[in-house]
């Protein structure tokens, strides 16, 4: 049974390390470098009444996933950047979609009239998942430098709320 609740700053090392096994798998997120409990403590205040954060737990009350929304520069004031984690091996059994319809809700309250989704193009699993929310292409990226030098292609794709 998968619980979604709002994360704490408590949660941010299980975040991390759920995170840098994503990173460390590669593929999937244009983020390269690992992360610490204390990046994510610091993203999760950077934008406070502007943000949400949620996590998906176990039974166990263990992190499976975690979800945000955020403003992004590169968006308008009524757009929210999202981004969406689940623990590696855990795809596929309804975790990101407890997480989604925890968060569009929480964009809606916060005033978002939509929500972004940018994706590595090769992330098939990504695409995948915001599709099948309802998410539809609006903006196509040509080789995007990471971190790492690596170069991909994204795709945007918004949800309009």
């Amino acid at each position: 049974m998968i619980k979604v609740r709002p994360a704490m700053e408590l949660d941010s090392g299980s975040m991390a390390r759920l995170l840098n096994d994503i990173i460390e798998k590669g593929g999937t997120t244009a983020l390269t470098r690992p992360v610490t409990d204390r990046d994510l403590g610091e993203w999760m205040a950077s934008a406070p009444g502007q943000s949400a954060w949620s996590v998906a737990v176990n039974e166990s009350e263990a992190v499976v996933g975690f979800q945000w929304i955020s403003p992004h520069s590169k968006l308008p004031p009524a757009a929210a950047d999202i981004a969406t984690f689940v623990q590696l091996g855990q795809t596929g059994i309804g975790i990101g979609s407890a997480l989604f319809e925890a968060t569009s809700k929480a964009a809606k309250m916060l005033g978002y009239r939509w929500i972004n989704a940018t994706i590595r193009a090769d992330n098939e699993g990504g695409l995948t998942y915001y599709q099948s929310r309802g998410f539809r292409d609006w903006h196509f990226e040509e080789k995007v430098g990471l971190e790492s030098g690596q170069i991909v292609d994204r795709i945007s794709k918004r949800f309009d709320l």
